[in-house]
């Protein structure tokens, strides 16, 4: 199939770029930074998606995953607006076999920075707006929203040993998510599954049981 994901430079949209082209599928990414992938069946576009005027002219996407975002950089522009203008341009056609938005448990929480939640809880509403309108194509939408997981845009609270350590404790599991455990929820959601849609699925250690978000200041 032929699968675009957003955000495919590093972090869980590289490990869910990656394990799509280990699965043999056709992987386009788009990214603002340069490709970080080097395989056959992958094509990299350099560009931003808040720049609507010059996004490349992909069809017949079958799957598309929204991973690309932002936390406190232009939240409501990046992870809810363009995520909007992404999913109308390539998922909502009849070629789409489902759509997958990388949201945050945050959204279902609220207990992050104000526009972060914001745009997250947006995505989830917005989810099940596009469910409505991609099942007469017979596509699934869903959003996955992670809780903690160890990318290079937490790098901060993860190097930082008195604020991990609370983190940890907040923590049921006592461990944040790796990139490539979302990689295999996403791969689940968009492929083996086909009937669950419309649905916010929160990944996160049972770290929202305790509704206490640590940073750093």
């Amino acid at each position: 199939m032929k699968i675009l994901i957003t955000g495919t430079s590093q972090g869980i949209g590289k490990a869910i770029a990656e394990m799509f082209l280990n699965e043999a599928h056709q992987v386009i990414g788009i990214d603002r930074k340069d490709a970080s992938i080097k395989h056959k069946n992958y094509i990299h576009f350099k560009c931003d998606i808040c720049d609507h005027d010059n996004l490349p002219d992909i069809n017949d996407v079958n799957i598309l995953i929204n991973n690309a975002g932002t936390q406190n950089e232009n939240d409501i522009d990046v992870n809810l607006k363009a995520l909007i203008h992404i999913t109308e341009k390539y998922g909502v056609q009849d070629k789409v076999h489902s759509i997958l938005n990388i949201g945050s448990a945050s959204g279902h929480t609220g207990s992050e920075f104000p526009q972060y939640c914001a745009s997250k809880g947006g995505v989830i509403a917005y989810t099940k707006n596009v469910a409505l309108r991609v099942a007469k194509y017979g596509a699934t939408c869903n959003s996955l929203d992670p809780g903690g997981v160890i990318t290079p845009l937490n790098e901060c609270v993860i190097s930082d040993p008195v604020l991990w350590e609370q983190i940890i404790d907040e923590t049921p599991l006592k461990k944040w998510a790796t990139p490539e455990e979302i990689a295999q929820w996403s791969y689940f959601l968009t492929v083996t599954n086909t009937f669950c849609t419309g649905q916010n699925i929160v990944v996160d250690g049972g770290e929202s049981i305790n509704y206490n978000f640590v940073w750093k200041e």
